[in-house]
Parts: C-alpha cells; structure tokens; sequence
C-alpha cells in the first residue's frame, strides 16, 4: 500500500530535523571585526571558519550555541582554500567528524550555520558534483561540489551535512553559487594550519608569459626578482621555458599548479630556450613569502 503523502512528508521533516539537531552542538558563530560568519568544532580547542569571512585584523571572539562567549586566536588561514583555523576552548562543544564522501548530483544536502550563536539550517540541492579543481587563488579543492541554496553572508563557514546526516565539507561564496570546501580539503589544510600555522606554496621568483613557439608551447620570462630562486639558478629575462623536469611544457598554469607545499626545497630541472638555443638548468625551488 502507497504511504500518504503527508506521513512521507512527516518521516522526511523529522528526518532533517534530527540530523540538525545532531550537529547543533558543534556550530559556532565568529565575531571578528565588522565581520560576522560561522564555523565548527574541528578538534578539540580548533574551529574550522571560512577565511573570507574573518577580518584581517583585530580581535576574535566565538558564541557557542548555549549563547556562551570565548575570545579566539587565530591558527592561521589559507586564502587560497578559503580555510581558517582558530583556537579557542571548545571544552563544552563536540568536535565534529568529517567524511570524504562526494554527493550525488540531484542529493539534498543541508547546511548549518550560526546567527548571533543561534544555530540556523538551510535545505538546498547538490547542482554540480564534479573532480578535483584549483581555485582563482590557486588552493587545489579536492572536488567542485556547488550547492543549489541561499544563504546569508554571515552563514559562509557552515557546516554541509548529506542526507545520511555526514559532515561533507564546509559551505562558503562562491562567484553567484554556494560552494563546498570538502572534507577532505579541509581535513589536509587544517592539519597543516595547526602545524605550520600557514600553507607552504613554491615560488620562481618568475613574471612568466604564455607563448606558441613552432613545435611547442613555452612561457617567456617577462620579469626576474633578483633576490629569486630562478635569478640565483641564472635564468633570465627573455628566456622561454619549454620544458619542467624533462617533460615538455604543457602551459603556464600547469607549471604554476606544480608549486604546491610539497614543491618547496625541490630541485627541478627546467629546459629554457635562449637565443634559440636549448640550455638546462637545476632549479630549487623556494616559498612564496606571507601576503
């Protein structure tokens, strides 16, 4: 016999609201100057929070659900992965478990956030579920999830749970779209954030230029830091760089996604074209300064 639909409708609101009420503990809302967003319990004593939403400077300050206010440290932040780590005492909240699960496109998905320390939740569709990309800052995402929702601005650095009631990542804003920082981003940027305090990324030291040459793609060296890894390996302006530890160079922007935190300290070998002819160079690479 067909269930009416009014009891379906009845299991699947008690059904949501139960997953909500599960991660309620864990939700915070963050407080920084002129700023406002949410996050959650990570680990115990670190909170996990979208780093567009937190100032630049000043002080931070956490609002539990249970209406209790801590001040909060900042552990560091990536603004390449819109992920930032704070420490606070976080001895009355329940640290979440993350999943590395990727939705199904079409899968309802629900996203909890804070208002003032008064947990918030929004039901919303999952739009695209797609690989791995790198964002315009260049922090690689281990996958494109968009979400299909509204969401307030103060909501960014809520929690994204699945229907199965998984926290699958954390939602932030996108360009016109909802996007999902997965888990398993969050769960490699954040270790690295307690440890290191920031996210490692390699640096040339290069201005580089797309070019077509005859028989291969190359990027032209428009500009050197003299104080650079690639001037003290004695590459120069006008040289064209062809190939990247002797594979053929495939564009500019794969070369630039090869400059990731484990890039740092290795040494390369780099193929340059310069005055038509081919030259070799070991290259080690260095880390890009704090912004």
């Amino acid at each position: 016999m067909t269930e009416p639909a009014a009891s379906i409708l009845s299991s699947l609101s008690s059904a949501l609201a139960e997953i909500v009420a599960r991660a309620k503990p864990t939700i915070v809302s963050v407080h920084s100057h002129r700023s406002r967003a949410s996050g959650f319990v990570w680990k115990s004593g670190l909170i996990v929070t979208a780093d567009e939403g937190l100032a630049e400077e000043g002080e931070v300050s956490i609002r539990f659900s249970d209406g209790t206010d801590r001040p909060a440290t900042i552990a560091g932040r990536d603004h390449t992965t819109d992920i930032a780590l704070l420490r606070a005492d976080t001895a009355t909240s329940t640290p979440i478990v993350l999943s590395s699960a990727i939705p199904d496109l079409g899968s309802l998905s629900v996203v909890v956030a804070a208002e003032q320390g008064v947990t918030t939740a929004a039901l919303g569709m999952v739009s695209l579920s797609g690989g791995r990309w790198r964002s315009m800052r260049g922090g690689e995402i281990d996958a494109r999830i968009e979400l299909d929702i509204r969401l307030r601005r103060h909501h960014e650095g809520g929690l994204v749970l699945n229907a199965a009631g998984e926290a699958i990542g954390m939602a932030v804003q996108g360009v016109r779209r909802i996007l999902v920082i997965p888990g398993a981003t969050i769960a490699r940027v954040a270790a690295r954030l307690e440890t290191h305090g920031r996210i490692a990324r390699g640096y040339l030291g290069l201005g580089l230029q797309p070019v077509e040459l005859d028989d291969d793609i190359g990027a032209m060296v428009m500009s050197v830091d003299r104080t650079g890894p690639s001037a003290a390996a004695g590459i120069q302006q006008g040289d064209i760089i062809v190939g990247w530890n002797n594979e053929k160079l495939s564009g500019v922007r794969s070369l630039l996604r090869s400059l990731g935190p484990d890039s740092v300290g290795s040494v390369v070998d780099v193929t340059i074209r310069r005055g038509g002819a081919p030259v070799q160079i070991k290259l080690t690479i260095g880390e890009r300064a704090e912004a």
